[in-house]
């Protein structure tokens, strides 16, 4: 078996339907998987995946923020997490929502677009724009239907395979850094083993070099949330215009609580309650659950506006590929032998309470790097905000940013 596993393919999107018991979702009511435009470049010849499936054609979707200078030597890539994408730093176009990452990439940011030429593209298997499980194949008989759970499986080195025709196709011969938090971590590590002299300087953040058993548990449990909605259909829901956003909303809601720290969720909610005056959840006076707290509140919140613009389908393929990455798979365990020889500087970071990546697995991939005579450096970012932290307002964590990426810029040789 490849490392990629079995197929658990499906579409990240999110579907529009026009049912009323999921009123309140984008409706379409002509063709109930029409795409969003995206900015995307369309490769014919496609791609040979690890799973041994040639995947042609690829379409691979992305924003670019700054200029690319002349000697095309100014160019980022940022890589985006599990359920991010393309819309790095501007609205998104589904939420109207500002940039996952507005904070960080941007005139006179740590990630400065005044001076760096910035590339966020979204993941092979995603569902903004770039070929995944709701994209459409051609049948043998000349119809057209989304790939669904027949898109092929997918893993880390795939996603960076995909990112990798783009970056050709800009005629840019090595870039200046690859920035990533989480997955988009991996796909850091994943560039650096792959193509160790296309990359001059790297960030993973709050990642690892392989998903632990933990991590694969608690994305079992979402995948199982998902399977259980009665509007799963076996992964075709389009074909009964629904969407299993029951499910797929449990499943942001398990995932989510895995970002955050204990004492971030007790500062942030406590045991506040909501009260509905006169009314319980299910309708009637004094119910069992006629108060609710406002941690509830909130993961609820996070998981019905996540299936307004996520895909279930492309939700398994996508932790899918997370749960086979494992950088010392094919070394024998040896997590260093990948990195062996590489030119590549390395800034890695962790976050003193995260528990989903935890600075211990950071630790693992900077002694892997020291056993190479690797240029790394390593710092934990102190803060109680868990996981996210890298997506929020951390002082030390910006400066770290700007200064290494400062850093690479001047050893570069870039103005």
């Amino acid at each position: 078996m490849c490392r990629a596993g079995v197929p658990y393919a499906t579409p990240v999107s999110f579907f529009h339907c026009p049912c009323r018991r999921n009123a309140g979702y984008r409706m379409d009511q002509t063709n109930p998987v029409t795409p969003l435009s995206h900015q995307h470049v369309t490769f014919p010849d496609g791609l040979q995946l690890d799973c041994g499936f040639h995947l042609a054609p690829v379409d691979v979707a992305y924003r670019t923020y700054g200029t690319l200078s002349p000697a095309r030597d100014n160019a980022i890539l940022v890589c985006h997490a599990l359920t991010g994408d393309q819309y790095v730093a501007d609205p998104h176009p589904l939420t109207g929502k500002p940039g996952w990452w507005g904070r960080m990439v941007g005139p006179g940011l740590p990630i400065d677009t005044d001076r760096f030429f910035v590339i966020c593209v979204n993941v092979l298997g995603g569902c903004m724009g770039t070929t995944g499980p709701r994209s459409l194949r051609v049948r043998e008989d000349g119809t057209e239907e989304p790939w669904g759970t027949d898109f092929p499986a997918i893993t880390i080195r795939d996603m960076v395979r995909a990112q990798h025709l783009l970056v050709e196709h800009m005629g840019i011969t090595r870039l200046l850094a690859v920035v990533g938090g989480s997955m988009g971590g991996m796909q850091v590590l994943e560039w650096c083993a792959t193509y160790p002299e296309q990359v001059f300087a790297a960030m993973p953040i709050a990642t690892s070099p392989f998903h632990s058993a933990q991590n694969i548990a608690f994305n079992e449990v979402s995948r199982q949330a998902i399977f259980a909605d009665p509007q799963w259909h076996g992964g075709r829901y389009w074909e009964c215009n629904e969407i299993p956003a029951r499910g797929l909303a449990v499943a942001r809601m398990m995932a989510h609580i895995t970002y955050l720290s204990e004492a971030a969720l007790t500062r942030k909610f406590g045991r506040r309650v909501r009260t509905t005056p006169g009314r319980g959840a299910t309708g009637g006076p004094g119910s069992l659950f006629g108060e609710m707290f406002e941690v509830e509140s909130y993961l609820r919140h996070q998981g019905s506006t996540f299936v307004r613009r996520f895909d279930a389908n492309s939700y398994l393929t996508i932790t899918r590929a997370m749960d086979y990455f494992d950088l010392g798979a094919e070394h024998d365990g040896d997590m260093s032998r990948p990195f062996r020889g590489t030119p590549t500087r390395f800034c890695i970071i962790s976050f003193s309470s995260d528990w989903l990546f935890p600075t211990s697995q950071a630790r693992l991939l900077a002694r892997a790097l020291n056993q190479v005579a690797a240029n790394v450096s390593f710092v934990e970012i102190d803060s109680d905000k868990g996981h996210d932290a890298f997506l929020l307002d951390e002082p030390d964590f910006d400066r770290t940013i700007r200064g290494f990426l400062c850093g690479a810029a001047e050893h570069a040789g870039i103005g």
